[in-house]
């Protein structure tokens, strides 16, 4: 039955996280928005208001940073006035913030901005750890006009009133989500907290991404699960006995809180006594005695019921309690209310269980942990007054949910501590995030920064283009002597070969009526070659073509050779390219400044391989807009984003000063990489990409580039990284001597990382995988800096990209282009953005 009570708890958990069936859930599983548990680091004074059911406390504590070993704590209670339980809200706030004014008088406290954190042990609907409207009230509270009030607004104000402008209410939440926060103090996070008082609430870390009703999106977030209203939609009617309808018939509000009246200390007195009351009827009990002291609401306070359980003291107890009542009980009557006490305690504990294992079970799978080892903070006076309940606790946990390894921590105390620990939290996180932004704020653009990129870009192209201003242009638009897209009516077989990386591709290429058929192999190219000499680069690459050739049965044929050379190239005809700069790491000495195809027909001579007939050189960005525009005539852009970038567009002859004649268009390969080598981007360049810049083989060189493309980004980032663990902000700021290692954060962890729906540890073990130990914390803000360079990179394209469409609609004299762009490059089709 208790695996029965565990599977409805975890559906009614499933619907209060859902946005669709929030409404309508038992279980309302309120966001409190406190993501992180303390690390020891908290450090200031703090000031805390909890609210009680008969009293006001009021703490003043100061944590020195020092791992919350020693913190300072001074407290007063206040003792509340019957009447206000009842009464106007305005006067239940305007005492707690008298009672405030009174404990600061008295403890002489300086007068410098002071948090206060406010327990309020009632539901609430959070929209920020500040921002809470409450729900309903409990407990014999019923204050009028506060239901659907914002409380840290109405606490605020009466605080104002008093003139006490330094203390500001910084965070609220209850009383469940305080022994949490009180437990978490141990040197280990506790992510788990049940209370069992008067009423009862439990509360856990949930993933943030799964707690629909909340902004928040990554990392963790505290829930609270509001269980007491388990079961009022009738899904636990066939656990509930006579005693606990007759008890619920007589609380003032039946048919409400079904699972705190099977549980809560508030109500077990009451159970025991409708079964004495019972049994007597039956004359099963109290034979001879005038029973009628029994249907009286409340002789049977919970801590007799607690007495009565001890096994030593218990049956001279039992006797005590019921000859107060007037009873006169046998020997055998003390005996069984004492079996009865335990009986409805045990169920009390073991329906406890029940709802501690289904949100063990859920963290446990949202998580995707074969197991889960977790701490629970409990604050129960159950729990402390009865070390049975305990007992049952544990064991049923266990039992209920055998992948979760639990261990019960008794909450230090209570509240008042766990809400010094909220406050202090919620602060240091805010520090935190300010200077978290301060690193990452040069890296975001705003819409006026890439338009004025645009532009920028938009002046370049003008200056590449034309013949007198082309050698001052950092973007070099090369003409490349291809006038036409593909009709889709072009035939034929042919040879290809495509450098323009670490790996050379051969392939052969047949265009039929039926479509393109493709053999192809890739070739690696040793980093020895990249940079060595032209002669041994070329040398290899005539090798790769004959072991290609010998393996397709070629030997015999001349097909006509295109050649994707993807590097900077003066083209002086279709088949004529000078190379004016290696870039992507190459630096093969003795080819700048030649034509390619004459290198590579060198090398063809010095191997006696005489079969070459090169017709056309092209660069990668070409060759993708050529493919494409097969399938899609619209394609007059190509675009490529991969270990480096480059973009080539259709653009009008008369306004290409290399070239003559003014009819028709010609394809212009821009070679964007190099925007900004002459200065222009400087103020997008930020201190990471200038120490990227400066260690590689071709600093100030390429440096839009360097800005964007796949083989640049994971460096971005690892410089990031360091400079958030120099300030503290990551990996506790302990040495990463991984991290110091050039080129160990590849751009392929940006886009594993950057995958929605990735777990967080998931991302912690691509992080474990370079040594680096992280947190859930620092699993997000890891990912958060992802996130940032990626953005960048693609708004930077895009501005790039606006400035090219933007060329050629103007150009057209059209209001509006629809054009196509053919994208290429491992960056663009594996990131997930």
């Amino acid at each position: 039955m208790l695996q029965v009570v565990k599977g409805r708890m975890l559906q009614a958990m499933h619907k209060g996280l859902s946005r669709q069936t929030h409404a309508q859930a038992n279980v309302r599983m309120l966001p409190t928005y406190i993501c992180s548990t303390p690390d020891g680091t908290e450090k200031g004074d703090l000031l805390v208001v909890e609210l009680c059911q008969s009293h006001v406390r009021t703490m003043w504590v100061t944590l020195l940073g020092d791992g919350n070993q020693s913190p300072q704590v001074m407290y007063k209670i206040f003792s509340m006035p019957g009447d206000i339980m009842q009464g106007k809200g305005e006067a239940l706030f305007d005492f707690i913030a008298q009672c405030v004014r009174q404990f600061l008088a008295g403890i002489s406290s300086p007068q410098h901005r002071l948090p206060l954190g406010f327990v309020f042990p009632f539901s609430c609907r959070h929209t920020r750890l500040d921002k809470a409207e409450l729900i309903s009230w409990s407990k014999g509270f019923s204050c009028s006009d506060v239901e659907g009030k914002d409380i840290v607004q109405l606490l605020q104000s009466a605080i104002n009133k008093q003139e006490l402008y330094h203390v500001d209410v910084v965070a609220l939440m209850n009383d469940t989500v305080g022994t949490m926060m009180t437990c978490s103090m141990a040197g280990k996070p506790c992510e788990v907290a049940l209370v069992v008082g008067t009423g009862t609430n439990s509360c856990f870390m949930a993933m943030a991404q799964q707690v629909e009703m909340a902004e928040e999106t990554s990392g963790q977030m505290c829930v609270s699960t509001e269980w007491g209203c388990f079961g009022d939609d009738g899904t636990l009617s066939d656990i509930l006995t006579p005693y606990d309808q007759c008890v619920d018939e007589e609380s003032s509000n039946p048919g409400e809180k079904r699972f705190e009246k099977l549980v809560s200390s508030l109500y077990l007195g009451e159970i025991v006594r409708h079964v004495l009351t019972a049994l007597a009827a039956e004359k099963a009990l109290f034979i001879g005695s005038n029973v009628a002291v029994l249907r009286t609401k409340g002789v049977l306070k919970i801590q007799q019921v607690l007495e009565i359980i001890d096994n030593e003291e218990g049956m001279a107890e039992a006797r005590r309690a019921l000859e107060a009542l007037g009873l006169r009980p046998s020997e055998r009557d003390c005996c069984r209310v004492q079996q009865i006490c335990q009986a409805v305690v045990s169920r009390a504990a073991t329906l406890c269980a029940a709802g501690l294992a289904a949100i063990l079970s859920h963290m446990c799978q949202s998580q995707e942990l074969k197991r889960l080892v977790v701490n629970v903070g409990v604050d129960s006076e159950l729990y402390r007054g009865h070390t049975r309940f305990g007992e049952i606790l544990q064991s049923v946990t266990e039992l209920l949910a055998p992948e979760c390894m639990a261990t019960l921590l008794p909450s230090i105390d209570g509240t008042g501590w766990g809400a010094a620990m909220v406050t202090a939290v919620a602060l240091r996180l805010a520090a935190q995030r300010h200077e978290v932004d301060q690193v990452l704020a040069p890296l975001r653009l705003s819409r006026a920064d890439l338009q004025r990129v645009q532009a920028l870009m938009r002046q370049e192209m003008e200056l590449g283009l034309g013949w007198e201003s082309n050698a001052n242009a950092s973007v070099r638009m090369l003409p490349t002597y291809v006038c036409s897209t593909p009709n889709g009516t072009e035939r034929g077989e042919f040879l290809v070969l495509d450098l323009g990386g670490t790996n050379f591709r051969v392939l052969l290429v047949r265009m039929a009526k039926d479509g393109i058929h493709m053999a192809s192999k890739i070739y690696v190219i040793p980093t020895t070659i990249t940079q060595g000499t032209g002669e041994v680069l070329f040398d290899h690459i005539i090798e790769c073509i004959m072991d290609f050739q010998l393996k397709h049965n070629l030997t015999e044929q001349v097909l006509p050779l295109g050649f994707t050379f993807s590097f900077p190239c003066q083209q002086l005809g279709l088949d004529k390219a000078v190379l004016l700069s290696w870039t992507k790491g190459f630096s093969a000495s003795g080819c700048v400044g030649q034509d390619v195809v004459q290198l590579l027909q060198e090398a063809a001579q010095r191997k006696q391989h005489l079969g070459l007939k090169v017709v056309a050189v092209v660069n990668d960005t070409v060759g993708t807009m050529m493919s494409c525009g097969y399938d899609d005539p619209k394609c007059e852009i190509g675009l490529i984003v991969g270990t480096g970038t480059n973009a080539c567009y259709m653009e009008e002859m008369q306004n290409v000063g290399a070239v003559e004649g003014e009819q028709g268009r010609m394809c212009i390969n821009m070679e964007w990489g190099a925007f900004g080598d002459n200065g222009c981007l400087d103020d997008i360049f930020t201190d990471f990409d200038r120490l990227v810049d400066e260690k590689t083989i071709n600093a100030g060189k390429q440096r839009f580039e360097k800005l964007i493309s796949g083989m640049y980004l994971g460096e971005i980032v690892r410089h990031i990284l360091l400079a958030l663990v120099e300030k503290q902000l990551l990996f506790r700021g302990k040495p990463c001597p991984k991290l110091q290692i050039k080129g160990i954060f590849q751009t392929k962890f940006l886009s594993a990382i950057e995958i929605d729906g990735l777990a967080l540890r998931q991302v912690r073990a691509i992080l474990q995988d370079l040594e680096l130990q992280a947190s859930l914390e620092d699993s997000v803000l890891v990912r958060e800096v992802c996130q940032t360079v990626s953005l960048r990179a693609a708004q930077l394209c895009a501005a790039g990209l606006a400035a090219v469409v933007e060329k050629m609609r103007e150009n057209r004299g059209l209001a509006q282009l629809a054009v196509t762009v053919g994208v290429d490059g491992t960056l663009y089709k594996m990131h997930p953005w």
